[in-house]
């Protein structure tokens, strides 16, 4: 990978047609669609990790059928192909822990399981080869990284934005983009207030290795305690999501190996032989919050700053990428009618695109994890004949397919896979 530029002195204060905060998966596939779509934009990305750690990200992501175009349009999906693994079925299961047998009440397979023909509806992509195939592109075409380096405040003044940099240095800039997470910063001294609760509960993820082939599946089980979701990787390899409450999170996240194994089996079961780690393990508090507002003259909000969902739907990252292709396109074609790309009635356009369809996706993940984190028989039973009745539903179970690829609604055209 290309060493990462270093932020820039105060007596190299600069000028950016767009400053993005945060050099994630939002952050850069953002500066690389504006880039690719307009070469003489100038675009900067500001983030406090050195861009060179990226590929020590040791996460694995689910990304829709619609993203995965995005990505092949923005020029790097034949470099990540090869660390991709498509998922060609999905099981959800919901049982107690204590059970022996867990009834499958819902499958995506076969001609249901595909977004458009033999399209898989989604890959599970390695972060440390998605996320430096992102940086590298964009670098390649102009983008300049500031890194490491954070956007510790900003002023509006007019037609421009003038952002202040922790090392010292300012970018002026006709719109500043916050991509820099659900704690956004910006956001805050933007004054844009957020809905927000805790759910009591954290997401473990880890990967581990297994005896047998997995063969493209994925398994959701609704567990008393939250979604325990297997995600397979390439070879003989599964990503872990593993709701907990927060408490007992902590509690196996602390554990010695053989006592956190000992849980994992509970939970995993022995379909796919014997298990045995095979990365760090980590848990993050999960809750939602959403962004009342998306935009503010000169800034706009993408990705996890906007919003903050459960990852009960898988969609959470999904949702950034929509963000990006939504903004990207009223960026790109404010800019050749020459419009003020940071004024607010371009914004706006923004806002209307994606607040709906995000607060939307907020409330189902929110009702989805409130039915099914609970161990109440009546509850169950409900649920349960819901789940039923979507797989003996073709039409609907489709709907719920074009939903999870990122075809459901009028899309941006790079989730097409077309250029902007």
């Amino acid at each position: 990978m290309p060493e990462s530029q270093a932020a820039e002195s105060p007596a190299h204060a600069s000028a950016a047609d767009v400053v993005i905060a945060g050099g994630g998966y939002v952050g850069l596939s953002l500066a690389l669609a504006l880039k690719q779509a307009d070469p003489s934009m100038e675009v900067a990305v500001v983030d406090p990790k050195p861009m060179d750690s990226l590929a020590k990200d040791p996460r694995a992501s689910a990304i829709a059928a619609a993203a995965c175009r995005m990505l092949d349009q923005l020029g790097i999906w034949d470099e990540i192909r090869a660390t991709a693994q498509p998922i060609n079925e999905m099981i959800v299961t919901d049982s107690k822990l204590r059970d022996t047998v867990r009834p499958v009440f819902l499958t995506f397979a076969g001609e249901t399981g595909s977004a458009q023909g033999d399209e898989p509806f989604a890959h599970m992509i390695p972060n440390g080869a998605m996320l430096p195939a992102l940086y590298k592109a964009a670098l390649a075409l102009g983008v300049r990284f500031h890194a490491p380096d954070t956007a510790r405040d900003f002023h509006q003044a007019g037609d421009h934005v003038s952002v202040a940099l922790a090392s010292g240095g300012r970018i002026r800039a006709k719109l500043l983009v916050a991509a820099d997470g659900v704690r956004s910063r910006l956001r805050d001294l933007a004054g844009i207030r957020t809905v927000h609760w805790s759910y009591g509960q954290s997401g473990i993820v880890t990967t581990v290795k297994h005896e047998r082939p997995h063969n493209g599946r994925a398994e959701e089980h609704f567990l008393p305690a939250g979604p325990f979701a297997i995600l397979p990787l390439p070879g003989n390899r599964s990503s872990l999501v593993w709701t907990e409450r927060t408490g007992d999170a902590d509690r196996l996240v602390r554990a010695d190996d053989f006592t956190f194994e000992l849980e994992l089996e509970r939970r995993f079961g022995h379909h796919l032989g014997k298990l045995e780690l095979d990365g760090p393990r980590h848990a993050y508090p999960l809750g939602l919050t959403l962004a009342r507002d998306f935009v503010r003259p000169r800034i706009a909000l993408a990705g996890d700053a906007a919003h903050g969902i459960h990852p009960i739907a898988g969609q959470g990252l999904n949702l950034g990428f929509k963000d990006v292709a939504a903004l990207a396109e009223v960026i790109v074609e404010a800019r050749r009618l020459g419009q003020d790309i940071g004024g607010l009635d371009v914004l706006e356009r923004y806002q209307r695109w994606r607040r709906f369809d995000t607060f939307q996706m907020g409330v189902v993940t929110d009702v989805l994890n409130r039915l099914f984190s609970n161990d109440v028989d009546v509850v169950r039973g409900i649920r349960d004949f819901g789940l039923g009745l979507v797989d003996r539903l073709p039409k609907l179970k489709g709907m719920f397919i074009r939903e999870a690829a990122g075809f459901a609604g009028p899309a941006p055209r790079l989730l097409s896979g077309e250029a902007i």
